[in-house]
């Protein structure tokens, strides 16, 4: 390999991320995979191009739903009541998608509900 390729990873090898098998089923209700994105303690279990350690936060103000997809009129699964632990994995447009607590619904809420902790 050329030296100008090296980066701080060349010392890990194949063994470190090994790809033994397929990738387990799950229930996409309470386990965060996405096609793009899977929690972290999926990896090795899961196939996903990438994996996100949680950002705890909390929900304030008022109860929010907790919604199936990133968008006001998508089916609620459950509500988060305020002071609840939602762990983020991931933000864009406004929306938080995570985990409620650390085996509940997976899904979105707004971001203006929630403040990290």
């Amino acid at each position: 390999m050329r030296a100008d390729l090296l980066s701080d990873h060349d010392h890990l090898t194949e063994r470190d991320f090994p790809l033994a098998r397929p990738s387990e089923a799950f229930d996409a209700q309470h386990r965060p995979v996405r096609g793009d994105l899977a929690h972290i303690r999926c990896a090795g279990r899961i196939f996903v191009p990438h994996y996100a350690v949680p950002m705890p936060h909390r929900v304030v103000g008022d109860a929010v739903p907790l919604l199936r997809a990133g968008h006001s009129d998508a089916e609620a699964l459950t509500t988060l009541t305020p002071g609840e632990v939602f762990n983020v994995l991931d933000m864009a447009g406004g929306w938080a998608w995570g985990q409620q607590g650390e085996h509940g619904f997976v899904g979105y809420v707004p971001l203006a509900a929630l403040l990290a902790v």
